[in-house]
């Protein structure tokens, strides 16, 4: 499924005191199976840009597309919309309000009027994929560890099957060890399912490792739209916005300036060791000739 977004903006409280322009004319396309990165600072326009994505908010002007359809056209439609773009947002276990994990997950399903059997699937079907196995079905929600709901959460959005998966802020508040696995099966979930993930973080580490295209907001604008590698290189830009760059890109502009001569495009800590590696490899041959 392909996502496009035309000349988009959108105001909060418009004709009153409280008037705040959130997104400005911003365009952007997203297709089948990409692993979007979205970043810019608090206040941006990012969770106003997702929640246009599955119609939860409408446009002042412009247009969202899915497959060539305006998901505004036709009111009747908005469920569809909501099931084929799933939104998870940030610290999504506050939605969590069922006896059980198994109930909770079975919500979105029933909901579609699926049968007692597709449900049960389903639901099964979630939970092993977010690594959540039987021992946890007739569990309280509310009896998880924060990683554990969280996986719950995403399960329940899972259960309908969405052809886009948009988390906001999915590891907000874990433990590394919690957010490690979180992202471990947001992975597994895509080469399970070949879905569309779009993700908003704040951690540009985890960006770096996690994403093939960054896309960039600022002040309602798209300042910023391509390969991470490219994204990365404007760190000038990225600071006057209040972001920053991931810190393997700020040491190996640092040993540049100092004379090592090593690839610009570097953002990632095991990109960096391995070219730094090579670059002290060669060095010591030299030396020895």
């Amino acid at each position: 499924m392909q996502i496009e977004i035309k000349n988009l903006s959108f105001t909060y409280s418009p004709g009153t005191i409280f008037e705040k322009k959130a997104l400005n004319d911003i365009s952007l396309q997203i297709d089948k199976g990409e692993y979007i990165g979205l970043i810019g600072q608090t206040g941006s326009g990012k969770s106003t840009l997702i929640q246009h994505m599955n119609a939860l908010l409408k446009p002042a002007s412009g247009c969202v597309l899915l497959d060539g359809a305006d998901i505004n056209a036709d009111k009747t439609q908005l469920k569809s919309v909501r099931r084929r773009v799933g939104l998870v947002f940030q610290y999504p276990e506050h939605q969590l309000f069922e006896s059980t994990v198994y109930k909770d997950v079975a919500f979105g399903p029933e909901n579609m009027g699926l049968s007692a059997d597709e449900t049960d699937a389903r639901v099964k079907e979630a939970l092993s994929i977010v690594g959540l196995g039987e021992e946890f079905y007739e569990k309280s929600p509310f009896e998880l560890s924060g990683g554990q709901k969280r996986r719950a959460a995403i399960a329940g959005v899972l259960a309908m099957r969405p052809e886009v998966l948009i988390l906001d802020e999915p590891t907000a508040g874990l433990d590394p060890r919690g957010r490690d696995e979180i992202f471990e099966k947001i992975n597994d979930m895509r080469e399970a399912l070949g879905i569309t993930i779009i993700l908003v973080s704040h951690s540009m580490e985890d960006i770096a490792r996690l994403v093939s295209r960054i896309v960039v907001i600022n002040e309602g604008r798209i300042v910023l739209d391509g390969a991470a590698a490219d994204v990365f290189k404007n760190i000038e830009l990225l600071n006057q916005i209040g972001l920053a760059a991931p810190q393997p890109a700020y040491l190996i502009r640092e040993l540049n300036r100092r004379g090592f001569g090593l690839p610009e495009d570097i953002y990632t800590t095991d990109a960096a060791y391995a070219a730094i590696t090579r670059y002290f490899g060669r060095a010591g041959k030299n030396h020895e000739q």
